[in-house]
């Protein structure tokens, strides 16, 4: 069997390529940035030189890259999609829109390949533990193919339909809660911050009440902290409230409160910090009350 490509060695495509590599699965890696080519060589995987290497035979490959236009230009534009054998399976999990989930399947599928559309949820930790929840849309033959490779990446693998963008709409959903969470725990904090309580107990206490949420107890500590390390940038939500906003304007649905938090994020990224972890969502509040 040729090696599985993977292309996107990113803060969670690597070690989502990494466990692929533990799980026994040959992987050939690529991105931009040698130093993310050679930390897969190290872990084991076999870096390749160029995208047309990376999808030379392949008849799975990974895409874990930024957006659909990236996902655009690798299948299309710099032509690796035509590298892949003959009904090779391109697993789509970066985050995208719905309505360019369909389009890259149908001109996939004229290629005559296939796609199966599978975002994730978990973000690095979930990705270096090997514990995402993977939301897959896709045929029951092409999900059969590629489950032992999303087995190795997640712990949790939902099946959500058969057509591909029904992972991607799945996945907004759960970003619109993610996103409005996390602005919504900021704005607590910032509220407790103004009030002069001690802002480390009053962590303890909300994270453990009924108040609480997985955004609230993952990144609270780090709105605490002045200049804390990046786990997911504050331009990550950005893009993601957007596809939501995208997804609710093409149903016709009103999501005020997406609206809401998107509006905080990128006021945030407008003043620089777009690629600030996304808890300084709480700079926006600040902002707001004149002390940043």
């Amino acid at each position: 069997m040729s090696a599985t490509a993977f292309v996107g060695l990113g803060s969670m495509g690597l070690p989502m390529a990494r466990n692929l590599v533990k799980a026994g699965v040959a992987v050939r890696g690529f991105d931009l940035r040698p130093e993310a080519r050679a930390a897969l060589e190290a872990d084991g995987g076999l870096p390749a030189a160029s995208l047309a290497e990376t999808f030379d035979g392949a008849s799975i490959a990974v895409l874990m890259v930024v957006d659909a236009t990236q996902a655009r230009s690798v299948l299309f534009d710099q032509g690796a999609l035509a590298r892949m054998a003959p009904d090779g399976i391109v697993v789509l999990m970066s985050t995208c829109p719905p309505s360019a989930v369909v389009d890259l399947a149908r001109r996939i599928l004229d290629a005559g390949r296939r796609l199966v559309d599978a975002p994730v949820s978990g973000g690095v930790v979930g990705a270096t533990a090997g514990t995402l929840t993977i939301m897959a849309a896709g045929a029951d033959a092409d999900l059969d193919a590629v489950r032992p490779v999303l087995s190795a990446m997640g712990s949790k693998i939902v099946r959500v339909g058969a057509k591909p963008g029904q992972g991607a709409t799945a996945k907004a959903v759960n970003q619109l809660l993610c996103g409005t969470h996390l602005a919504v725990a900021a704005e607590a904090l910032s509220l407790a911050e103004k009030l002069g309580l001690e802002m480390e107990q009053m962590l303890d206490i909300v994270s453990g009440s009924a108040a609480s949420s997985w955004m609230l107890r993952d990144r609270g500590p780090r709105m605490l902290e002045a200049e804390p390390g990046v786990t997911s940038a504050v331009d990550i939500f950005i893009k993601d409230l957007g596809i939501v906003l995208e997804a609710g304007r093409d149903a016709k649905a009103a999501l005020p409160m997406a609206a809401l938090a998107h509006q905080m994020f990128l006021s945030v990224g407008g003043r620089g910090m777009g690629t600030a972890d996304d808890s300084q969502v709480i700079r926006a509040y600040r902002s707001l009350r004149g002390t940043v």
